[in-house]
């Protein structure tokens, strides 16, 4: 699938492929599958995975999401392969997704204490699983960064959320999944602070190597800090400075254009390219939205609104326009 910028398409519009942010193959049939109610196709897609913990965090999420409300069917894939890593993995991964669903706006706490309860029931669920595929698993650091994402929803104490980004650190210190993780947990909006939360993503950066999109926790970390601080559309947070920032972070990942695909490529042309649209700096939010194959991810679209809409709204902006 390539892209195009003509101003004749512009009223057809970006074709927009949704919560598919990646360029997997085997991940699109296993996720139709899903789509369809069949489960099989996504056990080889994990059991591929267990030597490659990038494309392991991503799958696991997808399919994850895509088998919300299939639970059953996994326990009973379970039931008839006891020991398996991947099927526990999946299905306390699951396990949170559907959790998330039921989650309760903020803003009706008091009047839904008992969805409150339901929801953090729902989430401790996936507790076991996890812990499971851990122990299946050991060297396998995806169900810690399942665990850390739990820890979060269920606001856990900061040293809980330390100790499960350390495990999965330590197993693999690179992990794009763990980072946007941790860097979740250490945001305003989940009890850490702004300026941990940049420390954290400057560090990140500064200790990868060209090509490796943990680059773009730069403009995530920005993202989450506007979202706290000035919530909606504004460009307000768009400084000179900020500018540079996130300039210099998109220079540094795309020296690596050369090297090995990475699973996240994606995501990362989302990020930059959504900081770029705000900034109104339209030639690289070109650049980077035209990679994205009209695939776009719910970050940081999200902070913006409805992730589709807001998707759609920039391609057409910026005359970028998906070709199948």
């Amino acid at each position: 699938m390539g892209v195009i910028e003509v101003d004749r398409a512009r009223a057809r519009g970006p074709r927009l492929i949704a919560s598919r942010p990646w360029v997997d193959a085997v991940l699109d049939d296993a996720v139709a599958a899903l789509g369809r109610g069949y489960l099989e196709p996504a056990i080889p897609a994990l059991v591929a995975t267990r030597a490659d913990p990038e494309s392991r965090a991503l799958r696991v999420e997808a399919l994850a999401r895509a088998a919300a409300g299939l639970t059953g069917g996994i326990e009973a894939l379970i039931e008839r392969d006891r020991v398996n890593p991947d099927l526990w993995l999946w299905l306390g991964r699951a396990r949170i997704e559907e959790a998330w669903l039921i989650k309760p706006d903020v803003r009706a706490r008091a009047v839904q204490a008992d969805r409150m309860r339901v929801f953090q029931q729902a989430m401790e669920s996936a507790r076991a699983p996890l812990t499971a595929a851990a122990r299946f698993l050991p060297a396998d650091p995806v169900p810690w960064v399942c665990l850390l994402w739990l820890a979060l929803a269920l606001e856990r104490p900061r040293e809980e959320k330390d100790s499960l980004w350390a495990e999965a650190w330590r197993r693999h210190p690179g992990l794009y999944a763990a980072h946007v993780a941790r860097l979740s947990t250490l945001s305003p909006g989940w009890g850490g602070t702004s300026q941990e939360m940049f420390d954290f993503a400057r560090a990140a950066g500064a200790a990868a190597p060209p090509g490796d999109p943990l680059w773009a926790l730069i403009p995530l970390a920005h993202f989450e800090h506007m979202s706290q601080e000035r919530p909606g559309r504004s460009r307000a947070w768009i400084s000179f400075d900020v500018q540079r920032e996130i300039s210099a972070a998109s220079g540094r990942w795309l020296d690596g254009r050369g090297a090995r695909p990475h699973p996240r490529v994606v995501e990362a042309h989302n990020a930059f390219g959504a900081a770029f649209y705000l900034a109104d700096m339209r030639r690289p939010a070109r650049g980077h939205l035209s990679r994205t194959g009209g695939r776009f991810s719910e970050l940081p679209w999200s902070h913006l609104g409805d992730p589709a809409k807001e998707f759609h709204r920039a391609c057409s902006r910026l005359n970028v326009i998906t070709n199948g």
